[in-house]
């Protein structure tokens, strides 16, 4: 990226973060107001990442000079073309390696949302009967094991990436 795309993307992300708020402390005093506050800074500073993302992981092309015209030359560069196509992209593994913390952080964060719904349940109705701990520990166990698919599947995009 280029000096003026990194700058430019610096002032938009800034804007992004301080015109919606602007708005919402100078502007019009309605009800939702907040709501098209959080919806306009969501919308730009997301925007602003996924255009970064796109940038910073896009590459430049370079052509070659001439080309060779020996036999020798040609199989050396036969030969550097077979490994370069054969090896994994640093983009794809950048990519592995995002998906496999994605997995796991949204994941657990599933999983403690579940968890956190099913154990307080379950207190409630052991209080009322306690005859029935062993089924509510099932709808726990259940809720735990989000997170627990979610790590297994993140430890299977990590034995991919080598």
């Amino acid at each position: 990226m280029s000096m003026l795309v990194k700058i430019t993307l610096v002032i938009t992300l800034i804007l992004s973060i301080l015109i919606p708020f602007g708005y919402f402390l100078l502007g019009e005093k309605r009800k939702n107001r907040y709501l098209i506050t959080i919806g306009t800074n969501a919308f730009f500073f997301f925007g602003t990442m996924v255009l970064a993302a796109i940038l910073m992981f896009g590459g430049n092309a370079d052509a070659a000079a001439e080309l060779p015209t020996t036999p020798d030359t040609l199989d050396a560069v036969n030969t550097a073309a077979n490994t370069i196509a054969s090896a994994p992209s640093d983009l794809s593994i950048g990519m592995g390696y995002l998906a496999a913390a994605l997995v796991t952080g949204l994941s657990c964060i599933g999983g403690g949302i579940a968890v956190a719904a099913a154990a307080s349940s379950a207190l409630g109705a052991i209080s009322e009967n306690s005859s029935i701990l062993g089924k509510s520990l099932i709808f726990v166990g259940l809720a735990e094991g989000v997170a627990l698919y979610g790590l297994i599947i993140s430890f299977m995009i990590l034995g991919k990436l080598g």
